[in-house]
């Protein structure tokens, strides 16, 4: 059972507010669930509440466990994903459970030993919160974290609030659907690679299409945004993972993290991860050195050597708005001049990004980007006719 609570553009109080920005057709100021308190406050009154929260978690400038906190919401622990509850962790880097040095809050690690709460973590809990920034990429993991928190409070009978944002990469649909055989922590759902949807209308489709384990159904209440369109231009306050530094690299970040399962760098470890690409020995006048940046980039691919490239800007060219496409080019491109010195391009990693093997196939049999946007359509297109039960947007 999902509830979805109706947005209201109410004001609330002395409650400190990020003024979002927002380009596009959207009237009036958009609101996030989070904002909206007098929409899921009494959900949390006189409960035992756990919190799934990271540093995109904020109300204003006030983290949302501070903000529950100071209304006297019980908050008993937080629930940590991938980098951890203040996001000072390096993608894959093993979360441990603690305390939180400001809160003295006890921190359960879900993405160390267990990724899925277990009963116990759950027997002093009544309700969980979940309020993270999601960026609308299927492999990005606090969906998969949101999928299993879900899991095991409909096993365990808690409920789920979920606090709605904006998903700024939801203004389109593209790439390959996931195949069961390669469903993964990094990819747990039959979705595109660019999915569009938000935290909280995927959590719909979760419970609709009976995507939980056994078929069980969760408990959930999304609180939308108000004021907002998968149209808007949502343009994130604060970095949703340490790699993810800026909007550039969000919008680049469907298709250069596809480089993620080759033998090419994506400038982990610079100043500009997810904006440069490139390997040792690639014919270019463009250079870059990945460094070792501790909870940011722990030993990048290609430490300290020279790898040549290029840096991609789409925010600058305003490419990716009047032609919203998965783009293949680049990661054709570096196939197609890979040399043997550099050893295999595809590493088997790739299959659970793409979601399949036929994309690795079809780059290398040669096929145009076009031939294969085609190949893509018809479950694309099966896809999006499922996606509009769910939307809560326009």
């Amino acid at each position: 059972m999902v509830i979805f609570i109706a947005c209201k553009s109410s004001d609330h109080g002395s409650i400190k507010r990020q003024q979002a920005t927002v380009q596009g057709t959207t009237a009036g100021k958009m609101i996030l669930g989070a904002e909206q308190l007098d929409q899921y406050l009494a959900l949390l009154d006189g409960k035992r509440v756990a919190t799934v929260v990271n540093q995109t978690s904020t109300i204003g400038e006030t983290h949302l466990v501070d903000t529950l906190r100071s209304l006297g919401v019980n908050i008993v622990k937080v629930f940590a994903p991938e980098h951890g509850f203040r996001g000072n962790h390096s993608a894959g880097a093993f979360v441990n459970n603690g305390k939180d040095i400001k809160t003295g809050l006890s921190v359960v690690s879900l993405y160390g030993k267990n990724k899925k709460p277990n009963a116990q973590m759950l027997e002093d809990v009544d309700v969980v919160v979940f309020d993270i920034q999601d960026v609308g990429v299927r492999f990005y993991t606090y969906i998969s974290t949101m999928h299993y928190v879900m899991e095991a409070c409909a096993e365990q009978g808690k409920k789920v609030v979920v606090l709605d944002r904006p998903n700024p990469n939801g203004f389109y649909v593209d790439g390959p659907i996931l195949q069961p055989e390669y469903e993964s922590f990094i990819g747990m759902h039959p979705i595109p690679v660019v999915h569009g949807l938000t935290v909280g209308e995927l959590a719909g489709m979760i419970n609709g299409e009976k995507w939980l384990k056994g078929e069980v159904s969760c408990d959930v209440t999304v609180v939308p945004c108000a004021n907002y369109t998968h149209d808007s231009m949502y343009l994130l306050p604060i970095k949703p993972s340490p790699n993810l530094p800026n909007m550039n690299a969000v919008y680049l970040y469907p298709y250069l993290g596809m480089f993620e399962g080759t033998n090419v760098s994506v400038g982990r470890g610079t100043d500009e991860p997810f904006q440069v690409v490139g390997r040792p020995g690639f014919q270019s006048g463009f250079a870059f050195k990945p460094r070792s940046i501790p909870g940011t980039s722990d030993h990048p691919k290609y430490e300290n050597e020279i790898c040549t490239g290029m840096r991609i800007d789409d925010v600058a060219n305003g490419d990716l708005f009047t032609n919203p496409r998965m783009k293949l080019d680049w990661l054709i491109l570096f196939y197609q001049s890979n040399k043997e010195e550099n050893g295999p391009y595809f590493k088997s990693f790739f299959y659970k990004l793409a979601g399949n093997k036929t994309l690795r196939d079809q780059v290398e049999k040669g096929m145009s980007t076009e031939d294969i946007y085609k190949s893509w359509e018809p479950d694309l297109v099966k896809y999006k006719e499922m996606r509009k039960k769910y939307l809560l947007y326009p």
